[in-house]
Formats: C-alpha cells, sequence, structure tokens
C-alpha cells in the first residue's frame, strides 16, 4: 500500500525554498506557454466512460524480446528500447538509464480504479538489465508508480529526479543516500561519467488533492563521452525548448510526449503536433516519441499521435515496437506497425485530469 508523502523538513525543505520556482508553499511555471488552454474540460463521463471510438487497441500490440539484444552493447554506443509510456532503456556510451518506469498495470490512486495498460509489459521488471540510474521526471501516477519503485529498491540503483520527489521514493524504503534531486538547470554526474541536467518544463505535480505543486516537474539531458539525449517529461510547449538547445545541446536523439492531449490541456501537454514544433525548436537529434501506446488517459484514438507523426515527419521520426531497441544512426523507414491493430472504444479514467477539473490550471 503505498504510503502518503510526508512534509519536507530539513535540508531539502532549504533546497527548496531556494528554489525560484518555489513560491508560497507551491512550485510555479516560470515560462509562458506558447499554446494556451482552449476549448472545454474533457467531462468526468467522456473520461470514464470514453468518447468516440478507438480509444484503446482491439487486440496485442506487436513487440519484440530485447533481451538478448541487451547482451551486446550498442555499436554506435547510443540505443533505446521504449518499454511503454514514458519508460525507455537508454544506453548511452556505456551507461544504462531506465526513465520514468512503469510496470504497474493501472495509474492510480486506486486499486482496481482507473486507466489499465493495453498489455503487459514487453519484458519483466527483473528480466532488465541493472539500470545504472533510474529517473523520475515528475510524481504523477503514470511516471512515479508505486509498484515499480517498491520493486527497484531491491536493486540497490541510484534515482535521479526532480526537486521534492524524492520524498515520496524516501516514504517507500528507498535509502536517502541513493535519491539526487535537481531544480532546474542543476546537474549531476552518475556511473562512467554521464552528465545529467535537469531543465525546464510546463507542467504541474501531485499524488493527491492536498500536495497540488508540492514538488518540482523536469525534462532531463543526459550527456555521455560521445553521445547526448533529451527527455521531455511531461510539458507543454514553450520557448524553454530553444534554449534548452542551446544550452544543453546538441542531441542525438530527442524523447518527446506525443500522447494524453487535449486543447484544454494545451499548456501541459504537447501533443504530436506540437512535439513536431518542439523538436525544431530544439534543433538537433532524432524523435523518439513517448508517452503513448500503453494507458487511454485522453479521449482520443490511442494511436492518432502515431499517424499524425508519420503523416508529418517522414526524416529522422523513429516508431520502434514495443520492446524493440533502436540505435538512432541505424534507424530505417518508419514501419507504421500500429495500423495493424483494430481499435475499439474503451472505459478509461484520467487521474491527472482529475485533478486539472478539480483544480483548474493556472500559469
Amino acid at each position: 500500500m503505498e504510503l502518503l508523502c510526508r512534509t519536507p523538513t530539513g535540508e531539502r525543505l532549504e533546497r527548496l525554498l531556494a528554489s525560484p520556482r518555489y513560491v508560497d508553499g507551491r512550485f510555479v511555471n516560470t515560462y509562458t506557454p506558447e499554446v494556451q488552454n482552449a476549448g472545454k474540460m474533457p467531462t468526468l463521463s467522456e473520461l470514464i466512460l470514453g468518447s468516440g471510438e478507438g480509444r484503446k487497441p482491439k487486440g496485442r500490440l506487436p513487440t519484440v524480446d530485447p533481451r538478448e539484444t541487451w547482451t551486446q552493447p550498442p555499436s554506435s554506443g547510443l540505443r533505446a528500447t521504449w518499454l511503454g509510456h514514458s519508460g525507455v532503456l537508454l544506453e548511452i556510451d556505456g551507461c544504462r538509464i531506465l526513465t520514468d518506469p512503469v510496470w504497474g498495470s493501472r495509474v492510480s490512486p486506486l486499486a482496481g480504479i482507473g486507466p489499465k495498460r493495453f498489455q503487459p509489459p514487453p519484458v519483466t521488471l527483473a528480466s532488465i538489465p541493472k539500470p545504472d540510474v533510474v529517473l523520475v521526471s515528475h510524481d504523477h501516477y503514470d511516471h512515479l508508480d508505486y509498484p515499480t519503485m517498491r520493486a527497484l529498491r531491491t536493486m540497490q540503483v541510484p534515482f535521479v529526479t526532480s526537486l521534492g520527489v524524492g520524498l515520496h521514493l524516501e516514504s517507500w524504503g528507498i535509502a536517502p543516500e541513493r535519491i539526487v534531486e535537481l531544480d532546474w538547470w542543476e546537474a549531476t554526474t552518475v556511473a562512467g561519467g554521464l552528465q545529467i541536467t535537469a531543465a525546464p518544463a510546463h507542467h504541474f505535480s501531485g499524488r493527491a488533492l492536498h500536495d497540488r505543486n508540492a514538488t518540482l516537474w523536469s525534462s532531463f539531458a543526459f550527456r555521455g563521452q560521445k553521445h547526448s539525449v533529451y527527455f521531455s517529461g511531461d510539458t507543454g510547449l514553450s520557448s524553454a525548448f530553444a534554449e534548452i538547445g542551446r544550452r544543453l545541446g546538441p542531441f542525438d536523439l530527442v524523447m518527446l510526449e506525443v500522447g494524453a492531449f487535449h486543447p484544454a490541456w494545451g499548456s501541459i501537454h504537447l501533443g504530436p503536433e506540437n512535439a513536431l514544433k518542439a523538436w525544431k525548436y530544439l534543433g538537433s537529434g532524432k524523435l523518439l516519441p513517448v508517452h503513448w501506446g500503453t494507458f487511454s488517459l485522453a479521449p482520443h484514438p490511442w494511436a492518432e499521435p502515431a499517424e499524425v507523426l508519420y503523416a508529418n515527419a517522414p526524416e529522422g521520426l523513429l516508431m520502434p515496437k514495443l520492446g524493440e531497441p533502436v540505435e538512432p544512426v541505424h534507424a530505417e523507414k518508419v514501419d507504421p506497425w500500429w495500423r495493424s491493430t483494430v481499435q475499439t472504444g474503451s472505459l478509461g479514467c484520467f487521474w491527472e485530469a482529475t485533478q486539472s477539473l478539480l483544480l483548474p490550471i493556472k500559469d
């Protein structure tokens, strides 16, 4: 059972109070979103019962077993394996990073209720190579997954996350000395000399109604000896992308969130069209879409992000199947594998959106 997060004290509280983003006891967005929230919020009926067709695939999505490939290092030094939603096993210059891993069956505070994954992950958590670091971008349920964190606790791996999120991890039994929390533009160096830098994002945080924006949300840049990768976490479109490109680029790979979008959430989620703009602002790297194809978190067809990207980004786009390792430098033409799966309606529940309905977002 997930324990409620404690109140920050001591050094952690001092770091929160010192952050330029921490105002009156809560974190705030400091970049003006390029896209404002537009239209009406989706109703609870739309979120819970679905609206329109194609909210989830009817059958199993094609997957690849990556375990044999993982036994050999990437020939180029950079390889990414999409494991579902925003979870990626990133191998960069001899270091393994596991981003926002979610092996739980639902992303919700309530057992048995909430968005259920379309199918099991392509591999079990126990079968992945031991990561050198686990990266958690922010504390929403589809990024910070309690059962996954509890399982990773036994692997004795370091965690890097946004300012304040470490309190959740400590509450769940992860030793504080294995947790590094970063404010925007702060960096830490992990195994093999890999540098991880927290960067801006335009989003919000919270796992209950009482802890809205109590912790920070971030994107992250990873720089090894030869390669550099950017991971957006969850964010809306803003000038931050151009600044990130200037300060932390160039990148060999950019992993941008493309799913769970709605006009009413324009300032906090990219969606595929704004992800293409963000990619252009960053100015470099192949594009690996994340935050899609795993849960029904918004009232749009599950494969819509893939179709929009496929139609508008013929060059530089990576669309691997679940579990399919891909080296950006060796990537070939995109195969629209998602079209082989018949779509149907679904039941769904979007906790993050429910929070938004109850507490309107202020930019």
